[in-house]
């Protein structure tokens, strides 16, 4: 398990850069990693090598940073990489040089969610489990105004402006031309939707934006039923599971993200995506279906509209 804890830190901005694909520094990542497990290389003698952290070399296997090619060639010397596969991870380290977009976000966001949205943009498959709230890319904009208010109450509207900005351009992901968006399954428990954010039509306003997003083709949205007793899901807590595309030969592993107050952990290894697989299996078969689901939205939505009138 590698952990991911943030004490409100916070990196300065970078600058925009449009339509930068994770997809490199992701892919680049597992190559270096898988190329170090092979030959027996401890993280700190990575470290060492290059003169940098361990969490530096843990970031550039994670694929949340870029990294230079010189830095890639003596990785691949130290791991006894083949000529045609150092190649290929060369070439990736130059594609990895350009900053993410979410970068010029720095003021507002914490270094652990910037692993998180890199990740985010790089996956082909999010599943999203949620019993508290709205997850954040099926948030509407009062209701993320709600939210980062409850978090951060000391920001500036300015600063909160800043934040509802970041969370937008995020939700971006679900209708983007290139790549092809992900698909994205979330499973919400059914108490979220009887709870409502002040202000008054907030729930009302976020009940019509998930019902919006139920026409999209790669967003399915599932309930789960209030009733349903203690399960595996329970112990879980929310969470999200991201799978990625195959590239250049390598498959990526899933990857589990959970958060937290102060950060988050982010989990990829064979046992950990066992068992959040298995959690997930047990609250999908739990939940309501698809159609069923649209139902209870939009039973939901008249009783909020009923309220307000």
């Amino acid at each position: 398990m590698e952990s991911l804890v943030d004490q409100n830190g916070r990196r300065p901005g970078m600058g925009v850069a449009g339509g930068v694909s994770t997809v490199p520094r992701r892919t680049l990542g597992i190559g270096l990693r898988a190329a170090r497990d092979r030959a027996g290389v401890k993280l700190k003698d990575a470290a060492e090598l290059l003169g940098v952290s361990e969490q530096t070399i843990w970031r550039i296997e994670q694929g949340t940073t870029s990294t230079k090619p010189p830095y890639v060639q003596a990785l691949c010397d130290a791991y006894g990489v083949p000529d045609g596969m150092r190649d290929v991870l060369l070439g990736l380290a130059r594609e990895t040089r350009a900053p993410g977009w979410w970068q010029a976000y720095g003021d507002v966001l914490p270094n652990w969610f910037g692993a998180y949205v890199c990740l985010e943009q790089a996956a082909n498959r999010i599943r999203i489990f949620d019993p508290t709230m709205m997850p954040g890319l099926l948030q509407c904009h009062d209701y993320s105004d709600v939210v980062i208010r409850i978090d951060r109450p000391d920001w500036s509207d300015d600063e909160v402006s800043r934040c509802l900005e970041l969370k937008q351009a995020r939700q971006q992901v679900l209708t983007r031309a290139f790549p092809t968006p992900p698909s994205v399954e979330s499973i919400i428990s059914e108490a979220v939707l009887t709870a409502e954010p002040k202000p008054e039509g907030t729930m009302r306003r976020q009940l019509w934006h998930l019902l919006k997003a139920t026409e999209l083709p790669n967003v399915s949205i599932r309930i789960l039923d209030r009733r349903i007793g203690p399960h595996l899901g329970s112990l879980a807590g929310s969470f999200k599971m991201l799978d990625f595309p195959e590239q250049n030969g390598y498959m990526p592993p899933p990857t589990v993200f959970s958060e937290n107050l102060v950060g988050a952990v982010c989990l990829d290894k064979p046992s950990e995506i066992k068992a959040y697989s298995r959690a997930w299996d047990s609250i999908s078969r739990a939940a309501f279906s698809e159609h069923e689901t649209i139902g209870l939205l939009r039973e939901n939505l008249r009783e909020w509209n009923d309220r307000e009138r």
